[in-house]
């Protein structure tokens, strides 16, 4: 039961244009995902999304669709919500280097969420492909906000070749890194906050001061290195820049005296880290990207009337327009994940599992419910302009965004439940 009652302009409109579909199973046949070919039209990134992170249905979904996309469809990348730095040795080890237990030990050190078996996929697929295979790209900031030392290495060897005099800085800024990294944000970030105001200006600085000579001296550096390598190096400082900004802008959100939409600095890293691997892939290259729907709707993030953040799919679909698909995903009922902070477990939080309430009135959830299609997708686009009384709001977590969801999304897949997976690993 849900808490609108059927017959709406929009559940009417859902009821005609909605596709059901027939499988979760990643292996099971494709055809059910025909349709799909058809609403995703000739976009170059497709953002696939999820109400919660830990979630068995949309994993499994994500992976089915990521099969339909590559084997239908053409697509050569798949890019992720996984540090722009950390996915290099990802991207080797799908393409057939190291073995099984080196997959293990790349992703010991940062929340997996949902990665190990679309990667183990990619290798499958990678070995008997007949023409190019998937390449795979991280797009976050390092360690999705756990560290700041998986992007200043690198930026430390790189500078050790190119401008020595500048090593010292990084290494202090290292040394203030190490001192509150963890394996998710939800270690480093009170850990962060831990820091004396003194050490937190002083990294804030060094950051700034290095990226500012990063720039100034573009044509110095280009002359000792290669331009790829440069290419780089600036756009792994900037990741370390963003995730410091992110962590002043999330201890003033917490503490209530933020700035307004002061949480974007993570999302706007993301858009550009696609931009970055679009730019330097092969022309007409497509690309899976696979995100929180909060990172991957193209309106802006807002709780309370308090404008929050501009996410990633926003600033993409500014950057790519038509070329651009946000494709959320979202359940019904069911159970979500709701991570609760826990400095002493491995990733500085537990999973509770939390039963969702019915769907609100006026959520898209809501009207899947009152059509009762079970697991099925609906292309919103036409909704847009055939539809009155669109949805007003889409579930995070265990809770609503109130956004307009037509113009939010695409298309959204739902399922009829979701439940909280027991493996973070999937």
């Amino acid at each position: 039961m849900t808490r609108s009652s059927p017959g709406t302009p929009f559940a009417d409109w859902l009821r005609e244009h909605a596709v059901p579909l027939t499988h979760l199973d990643p292996e099971a046949p494709l055809d059910d995902l025909t349709p799909l070919r058809g609403i995703i039209g000739d976009a170059r990134v497709v953002a696939i999304g999820e109400h919660s992170h830990f979630i068995e249905e949309f994993a499994l979904l994500r992976r089915r669709i990521l099969r339909f996309l590559v084997e239908r469809c053409g697509f050569t990348v798949l890019a992720f919500e996984y540090g722009f730095s950390e996915g290099f040795p990802l991207d080797a080890w799908a393409g057939g280097e190291g073995t099984e237990e080196d997959l293990a030990a790349h992703l010991a050190t940062a929340v997996p969420v949902g990665l190990t078996e679309p990667l183990r996929w990619v290798r499958r697929h990678n070995r008997t492909a007949a023409s190019s295979p998937v390449r795979f790209v991280g797009v976050d900031i390092p360690a999705a906000g756990g560290s700041l030392l998986p992007a200043l290495a690198p930026v430390a060897d790189y500078l050790s070749r190119v401008d020595p005099e500048t090593v010292p800085a990084v290494e202090t800024a290292m040394r203030i890194a190490a001192s509150f990294a963890g394996g998710s944000a939800a270690v480093a970030a009170p850990a962060w906050a831990r820091l004396s105001a003194a050490e937190q200006d002083a990294l804030t600085a060094i950051l700034a001061r290095l990226l500012v000579r990063f720039r100034a001296l573009e044509p110095l550096y280009a002359t000792h290195d290669d331009r790829h390598d440069y290419d780089l190096a600036l756009h792994r400082l900037e990741g370390a820049c963003h995730a410091d900004y992110t962590f002043r802008a999330m201890a003033g959100l917490f503490a209530g005296d933020g700035l307004t939409a002061d949480t974007s600095a993570r999302d706007a890293y993301m858009a550009r880290s696609v931009l970055w691997h679009l730019e330097r892939l092969h022309p007409g290259a497509r690309l899976v990207l696979v995100a929180h729907n909060a990172h991957i709707q193209t309106t802006p993030i807002s709780f309370d009337g308090h404008l929050t953040g501009l996410p990633m799919g926003q600033q993409l679909q500014r950057a790519l327009g038509d070329d651009y698909f946000a494709l959320g995903l979202t359940s019904v009922t069911g159970h979500t994940a709701d991570m609760q902070r826990d400095e002493t477990a491995p990733f500085g939080f537990t999973l509770a599992d939390s039963p969702l309430d019915s769907p609100d009135s006026g959520s898209i959830e809501a009207a899947f419910g009152d059509v009762g299609l079970g697991l099925g997708i609906a292309d919103l686009r036409s909704a847009r302009t055939e539809a009155s009384d669109g949805p007003d709001r889409v579930r995070l977590q265990g809770t609503y965004v109130r956004t307009p969801v037509i113009d939010a999304f695409d298309a959204v897949l739902s399922t009829p439940a979701s439940t909280v997976t027991k493996d973070l690993r999937i």
